[in-house]
């Protein structure tokens, strides 16, 4: 069986990681046994990893490649940054000829950026082998909807889920979306989520991270409250990338100044996405004078850069990042997949978004949604702070094990595809 799988950006590379994992752990199995003990033939998994390349510097994809064991791309796109119409065409550009080599008969697509979609088109109107199908399109984390067309990612999952074959969902409120829209049930699988995949097999692992002690917030000394762990010295997370927040100058001194009373009493870590960063920059936006630093001035420090009462870091690799969020206090952002994350690690979160696509986050987790304007977000972070992070019961199938449900019924359904295919023939 051959199959491409395409990252673009981060969030894609913890989504597909535990994909490859569980095709390299079944053909690891099947090369031990032998013919006798395995009589139907299986066949192995032949997959070429795409890199389009629409987010890469060493900071957001080659550390995240090391810590979650991917392997090197097979194939890099090399489209690079753009407008969104620019990064879709360059994609669909590069990715056909693609296609047109490797005759995939699978193409797996994760999440919602540019590429997914992008990628979803070529591989809907090419043909791959002598009847004229094309490869079977996958959508993993399929059906999440914000219901807000503003967002470009709204537009890249309605128009994905609608050409792909096959659709693997995360909650149940997107096989909801999915049945309203009119996409057959039996295109639809609840599978579970491939991101929270990632964090159970690495969260134990990104203890050895050193962060905490290069920002100087694990204390010395068993924590009286958390029996052998290291204490910490009590710090937020923070996390901007959207346009609609960072491009806007208005909002997002709004943000951080709805942030400024938390600050007062406590380091808010804010790892800055080189979008954010530029706009720090072009609009002269700064944080509230916190009680950590009496003057609105940055100042360097080893870790990062101080103001405000908050920590300027560089983006941090999947391991340093996870370690981070797993012993904040409280996790601000306007990221779905963080979102997800916080309700797995029990950790309270506040999304300065007037919406989420993903609403389990907040029916059955531990996500607040405040909006963006500064008293609601003021407000929402004194009901967060109030929770204490801890244990937290798991939505439905968020269990680790989504990978390997996602590739047992992939290979089921093109099992069923290539008999057909070959009745036809005959």
């Amino acid at each position: 069986m051959n199959t491409l799988i395409v990252v673009g950006a981060r969030p894609n590379f913890m989504k597909a990681a535990p994909i490859i994992a569980a095709m390299k752990q079944r053909n690891e199995k099947l090369s031990r046994l032998s013919a006798d003990e395995d009589p139907s033939g299986a066949e192995r998994i032949q997959f070429m990893l795409v890199h389009t390349g629409q987010h890469y510097d060493d900071a957001m994809s080659s550390a995240f490649f090391r810590d979650l064991g991917l392997p090197e791309p097979d194939i890099y796109l090399g489209v690079g940054s753009g407008s969104h119409a620019f990064q879709t065409a360059e994609v669909m550009k590069k990715f056909e000829p693609l296609l047109l080599v490797e005759r995939p008969e699978a193409v797996i697509l994760v999440g919602d950026v540019n590429s997914t979609l992008a990628c979803a088109l070529v591989a809907a109107k090419i043909s791959c082998d002598s009847a004229g199908a094309g490869p079977l399109i996958v959508h993993v984390e399929a059906g999440l909807r914000s219901f807000d067309r503003t967002m470009p990612e709204e537009i890249n999952r309605l128009l994905t889920d609608q050409i792909s074959d096959l659709l693997f969902v995360t909650e149940k409120s997107a096989v909801e979306n999915l049945r309203n829209e009119g996409i057959p049930p039996d295109k639809i699988h609840f599978v579970g989520n491939t991101m929270i995949d990632s964090l159970l097999a690495f969260k134990d692992k990104a203890e050895a991270s050193t962060i905490l002690d290069e920002m100087k917030l694990r204390a010395q000394g068993p924590s009286q409250s958390n029996g052998n762990r290291p204490a910490m010295r009590p710090y937020a997370l923070l996390t901007l990338h959207r346009p609609s927040n960072v491009d806007d100058p208005g909002t997002f001194q709004d943000i951080l100044d709805g942030l400024a009373e938390l600050a007062a009493r406590q380091p808010i870590v804010f790892p800055v996405h080189p979008r954010t960063r530029r706009r720090l920059e072009e609009f002269g936006v700064q944080p509230q004078a916190g009680a950590h630093d009496n003057e609105r001035q940055f100042q360097s420090t080893a870790a990062g850069t101080a103001c405000g009462g908050f920590l300027f870091t560089e983006p941090m690799g999947y391991l340093d990042f996870l370690c981070v969020m797993k012993h904040a206090e409280l996790v601000v952002t306007d990221s779905g997949g963080v979102q997800e994350e916080t309700t797995c690690l029990g950790i309270p979160c506040v999304t300065v978004r007037n919406n989420t696509e993903r609403p389990i986050t907040v029916e059955k987790g531990t996500n607040l949604i405040a909006g963006t304007d500064k008293q609601s977000i003021q407000e929402a972070v004194r009901r967060q702070t109030a929770r204490k992070p801890g244990p937290h019961p798991l939505p439905e199938k968020w269990d680790g094990q989504a990978a390997f449900r996602i590739v047992a019924i992939l290979l089921d359904v093109l099992h069923q595809n290539n008999t057909a295919r070959q009745a036809v023939l005959a």
